[in-house]
């Protein structure tokens, strides 16, 4: 494999916030980007001071000290290089428009007008660099349908439609387990970026690439006809089952529960013999996918009834092992967390404390094969303001005189 990563040779000035900002700038830098991470002198991200945290005491929920990192910190500030830039002052605006010159993308996921204000939005970043992709991950778009709403995660799921079709169907509304907008916007981010910088090699133009939260939930939203089933009397949370491919659900076993898929001709007659009950394929009420629909919660009734009767591992070598049909057991975070197979392909990986000779914790990896290059997450969160020497004597040219000023004035 070569040495080198798909991004290496790019240079990505991140002014990210909180996860979904942030998230988007790890991508970058576990497939080779160098990322600069400005924050604002004493820290300006606010999941600095998330809980968990880490330091010689080990993992705890208690107060943090100074000299222990959270480990949302550990996990999201991998593979960036740490600065702090004070972008209120006119040294600090002048010195980061002198990294613009250097760099190839801005990424920033600031409130709605804070850019402006500060004097880093996309009009005056391209005036110091034509050629810079800008990338802005925004809640609810800019201009905002809702300017003074805050945007966060939860707040996002509840507009967008997804919360109202998570859930049982006699039951509220339900949020997602995850982040999901926090994590679905910035993979539109990169792919956007990454676009960008394509037409940017044909064209030499930059240009600015918006991504709204709210945008990217909806138009998975729109991925099912709700609509369509509304109108036509269905219910639109179905909980744990998926009444347009029934059987497609969770099903209770005597230890646990399986998820298990039937809607193909064979599979279901598959499931229905496994059950002893072969006469259910041949039935007006199962033997066809519209009625079966009708019919699901019936179906699904029966199903469980079947799985109730054995352990999630009798029910997998019934279907799975012996008849090919698609059942695999609900696993728990840390059974998957701790899954040689995800370790080993990089899915999950554990993380480090610059200081630290081992935590007990995993993070996020770089789920992303490719043939010819190495990609992922391997260079621990640095400390704040890590990388100033670096970036501001080495890639700026600043004297040590004019660095121990700025640092006695504030600016980094």
């Amino acid at each position: 494999m070569s040495a080198t990563k798909p991004l290496e040779g790019l240079r990505v000035l991140d002014l990210t916030v909180a996860l979904a900002g942030p998230y988007g700038s790890l991508l970058l830098g576990g497939l080779g980007a160098e990322v600069i991470r400005v924050e604002a002198p004493g820290g300006g991200d606010i999941a600095r001071n998330n809980p968990p945290y880490v330091g010689e005491d080990g993992i705890h929920f208690g107060v943090r000290h100074d000299h222990e990192v959270s480990l949302t910190t550990l996990n999201r500030a991998r593979n960036k290089k740490s600065i702090t830039l004070d972008l209120k002052s006119p040294r600090g605006k002048a010195i980061f428009m002198r990294l613009v010159k250097e760099c190839d993308v801005v990424i920033e996921n600031a409130s709605e007008g804070v850019t402006a204000r500060l004097g880093v939005d996309y009009e005056s970043v391209r005036e110091a660099n034509p050629r810079i992709i800008y990338a802005s991950v925004k809640a609810f778009g800019e201009p905002s349908p809702y300017p003074r709403l805050k945007g966060m995660d939860i707040i996002v799921q509840a507009l967008s439609g997804i919360m109202d079709v998570t859930g049982f169907a006699d039951g509220p509304p339900t949020r997602i387990g995850l982040p999901m907008a926090d994590l679905i916007a910035p993979l539109f981010a990169v792919n956007g970026i990454l676009s960008a910088l394509i037409h940017r090699g044909k064209t030499g133009e930059g240009q600015r690439v918006q991504v709204s939260m709210l945008d990217c939930l909806a138009s998975m939203v729109a991925e099912e006809h709700f609509d369509v089933f509304q109108a036509h009397g269905y219910p639109k949370r179905s909980g744990n089952f998926h009444d347009r491919l029934v059987p497609f659900g969770v099903y209770g076993t005597k230890d646990g529960h399986v998820a298990l898929v039937a809607f193909q001709p064979d599979w279901f007659q598959s499931l229905t013999e496994a059950m002893g009950q072969p006469e259910l394929a041949n039935g007006p009420r199962y033997a066809t996918r519209g009625p079966r629909m009708k019919h699901a919660a019936g179906l699904n009734t029966l199903i469980e009834a079947w799985t109730q009767q054995h352990t999630s591992a009798e029910v997998i070598h019934e279907l799975q092992e012996k008849r090919g049909v698609p059942a695999a057991r609900v696993r728990s975070p840390h059974e998957v967390l701790h899954d040689p197979v995800l370790k080993e392909r990089g899915a999950v990986v554990k993380l480090e404390h610059p200081g630290l000779a081992d935590i007990d914790a995993m993070g996020m990896g770089l789920p992303i094969q490719f043939s010819k290059t190495p990609v992922q997450f391997d260079q621990p969160a640095q400390a704040l303001g890590a990388a100033n020497s670096e970036i501001y004597r080495d890639l700026l040219k600043l004297s040590e005189a004019e660095l121990a000023q700025l640092h006695d004035q504030g600016v980094i």
